[in-house]
């Protein structure tokens, strides 16, 4: 579906788009959005401020997976986040001194990384073109029939960026993280402030009196 002026409209629902993760340090943006994985970005950052306060990478490397585990459990899926964060910390020491690297095939070689994680990393830290499609980004496509219900997350990644421009890629994914968000949330959405209301067709689409 095209939609007239999309990014004009992102733009005049969040005009300040950017990651609400903390982060520091740039293997602190790595794990805090492993551990964004079904948690939402305040919690994770509840749970950061202990876990980068009590640790640097080389202490994450050498922790007791007890001891991360313990710290991340409000996150969900902790025990295999703790593995993942320890294990990460002590590859990133091993091939790269502890420093994230440009490199998308090693970053999605790391366990619990995935596309959407590296498209987050490759965008945020280096200014790489990307679209990361999380649940909120693939929620307001198919929504706007952007894509079709049964897309990938790949799929959907692939429609967005023919309809964006590549220098708008990663500001156009913050927004649509933010506006599906705070505005065209799951439950509940706030039709009255959406920019996309006369594109929208969607079975929760709310009525405007």
């Amino acid at each position: 579906m095209k939609i007239n002026n999309f990014n004009e409209k992102l733009d005049k629902m969040i005009p300040d788009a950017k990651c609400e993760l903390n982060y520091n340090r740039d293997y602190e943006l790595v794990i805090a959005t492993v551990l964004s994985a079904q948690c939402t970005d305040k919690r994770v950052n509840e749970v950061t401020k202990v876990l980068f306060g009590n640790y640097d990478i080389y202490g994450l490397a050498k922790a007791n997976k007890k001891d991360i585990e313990n710290i991340i459990r409000s996150c969900g899926s902790y025990t295999k986040k703790s593995s993942y964060i320890i294990d990460i910390a002590n590859s990133l020491i091993e091939n790269y001194n502890g420093v994230v690297p440009n490199n998308r095939e090693y970053l999605e070689s790391l366990p619990g990384v995935g596309r959407k994680t590296a498209n987050v990393v490759l965008s945020n830290l280096f200014n790489v073109p990307a679209i990361a499609v999380d649940t909120h980004v693939e929620r307001v496509s198919k929504r706007l029939k952007i894509a079709r219900k049964m897309d990938s997350v790949l799929t959907v990644e692939k429609k967005l960026q023919k309809i964006i421009p590549i220098d708008l890629w990663s500001k156009s994914h913050h927004q649509m993280v933010l506006f599906g968000r705070y505005i065209c949330k799951a439950r509940g959405p706030l039709c009255d402030k959406c920019s996309f209301y006369d594109d929208c067709t969607s079975k929760d689409k709310k009525v405007i009196k």
